[in-house]
């Protein structure tokens, strides 16, 4: 079977006949790098503590999946058996128990340990960026694991090529999503001096580049290097720059604070943004240092990715130009109708990745067949109109027209409607009589709405149908989230009274309006 989703990269393996191991293969990077793995024409074995985890992925029947404990070294050597590289990808920054750095060195010995026995040819480690000067107990917790556990695979009589990464930039990295929504909830923002700090970001497209390439090398290679756009920013920047590109303007302000603070900051941020304070914590701690590139030896090994490397702002750029043209979010747990490529936000991300996105559902069962319900949904708006409160569609309609926007139009035919076809503020994006109708508002509101209005088979069994009404809504700042409140109590008067007269029209009772 074809992955869904399919890849990034278009990089053909020199040696092909190789067997690739992916540790943390359900994490952001790993699920991603098995998708190129694959296409690159390796053989993949991916690995999780839970092997069910790793179900949910296209790619899970394509791959050997393996379930194994890292700190167990007879589970280690057994998933090890044949592989010639190995990619260690596991790490506990959202552990919150105290032991995870003694954790992550004993994982780190027995994984060097075990694949000198298997006679495992590479190991290849992605790890943090941080200052060079820096002894180990002068590093936040979680940078001094990443640290000590590069020196231990550097250490091993297996060559290990380790990667030093800052932040991450693609649509579901903990990091970009701290980005993301800090910046789109919070027009003004005063934070600790991290926010100075200068930082050299990596597109995610990149990074899967270099860990490909990495598995492809002729030589096993021994040797720690620095990756990153090219480009430092401060901090700050990059929360302007997201902003700028999405038509925001922030005001950002630092205060010369601690690194006791930057705890608590993490705590904030896990507060004001989906990001679980089990990350943001970390993170912010992370950030109390310059994390930049020295050095670019790299080159010496893995030649720059064909296309260049790509910069921040091309890296937000396309991040969001993803999402935003793969279609209508379906739920809040981020399905939508059309996936991308590898490097862009995948179904498997966690459900606080991506953009917010608000929604009302409302449903409700008949015993009408579908074609009859399907009847009068198709034709709303108009003439006909929204089936509740039409006192308040009307005064909605006035006061978008006064503001610049199309106000309630009508519509081009009162009974059938075509993909594009106006119906009053809306338009019709999606159309698949007599099962789903999708309208994009042209309203001028701040963000993105869509109305999904559907026909489906009852849960039950019974004769008849359920239809479903899904108003959604992605805000854009802070105004749009304001807007989305505002007209919550507008919406628990609306849409239930829309829905069953819906209902009861399709069964000749309703009354319109």
């Amino acid at each position: 079977m074809a992955p869904s989703v399919p890849p990034t990269l278009e990089y053909t393996a020199r040696h092909p006949g190789r067997t690739v191991l992916v540790t943390g293969a359900s994490g952001y990077v790993g699920g991603r790098l098995v998708t190129e793995l694959l296409a690159a024409g390796f053989q993949v074995r991916a690995s999780s503590r839970r092997v069910g985890s790793l179900d949910r992925f296209d790619w899970s029947d394509e791959v050997d999946l393996v379930e194994a404990d890292l700190t167990d070294p007879e589970d280690v050597t057994r998933i090890m058996a044949g592989v010639d590289v190995v990619f260690y990808l596991v790490h506990s920054m959202g552990d919150k128990g105290q032991d995870f750095e003694d954790v992550e060195k004993r994982t780190a010995t027995t994984v060097a340990r075990a694949a000198k026995g298997a006679g495992v040819q590479q190991i290849v480690y992605l790890s943090g960026l941080h200052p060079r000067g820096r002894e180990l107990e002068e590093l936040s917790r979680h940078m001094r694991s990443r640290e000590r556990v590069a020196r231990i695979l550097l250490e091993g009589e297996v060559p290990a090529l380790v990667f030093r990464a800052a932040t991450l930039i693609g649509s579901g990295s903990a990091s970009f999503e701290m980005i993301r929504h800090l910046t789109e909830r919070l027009p003004v923002m005063v934070a600790p001096r991290w926010i100075s700090n200068r930082i050299e970001p990596l597109a995610i497209r990149d990074a899967l580049y270099y860990l490909v390439a990495a598995a492809d090398l002729d030589e096993p290679v021994n040797r720690a290097c620095d990756i990153g756009c090219g480009q430092t920013y401060e901090f700050a920047d990059l929360l302007r720059i997201y902003g700028r590109l999405n038509g925001l303007r922030r005001h950002i302000y630092s205060v010369p604070l601690s690194l006791p603070m930057d705890r608590l900051s993490g705590a904030w941020i896990g507060l004001v943004t989906p990001v679980p304070s089990t990350l943001a914590v970390p993170l912010a701690q992370s950030m109390a240092e310059d994390a930049v590139t020295e050095e670019h030896g790299i080159a010496e090994i893995i030649p720059d990715p064909p296309q260049g490397l790509i910069d921040y702002p091309r890296a937000v750029e396309l991040a969001v130009k993803a999402e935003r043209g793969r279609g209508v979010p379906t739920s809040w747990d981020r399905s939508w109708n059309r996936v991308s490529d590898a490097a862009d936000s995948m179904p498997t991300d966690p459900g606080w990745s991506g953009e917010s996105v608000y929604e009302d559902v409302r449903s409700g069962d008949s015993d009408l067949p579908a074609e009859q319900v399907w009847a009068v949904v198709e034709g709303v708006g108009g003439s006909s109109g929204w089936y509740s409160a039409r006192s308040l569609w009307r005064i909605r309609g006035i006061i978008d027209r006064l503001i610049g926007g199309p106000g309630l139009g009508g519509r081009r035919d009162p009974r059938s409607l075509a993909v594009g076809d106006r119906v009053d503020w809306w338009r019709v994006v999606e159309l698949d009589p007599p099962r789903r109708l999708v309208l994009a508002a042209e309203m001028k509101v701040d963000g993105r709405a869509w109305l999904v209005m559907e026909v489906r088979e009852r849960e039950d069994g019974k004769p008849g149908c359920t239809y479903v009404q899904r108003a959604l809504f992605a805000p854009t700042g802070l105004p749009g989230r304001l807007y989305w409140w505002s007209v919550l109590p507008f919406h628990a008067l609306i849409f239930p009274v829309m829905l069953r007269n819906i209902l009861e029209a399709a069964e000749g009772q309703g009354v319109r309006g």
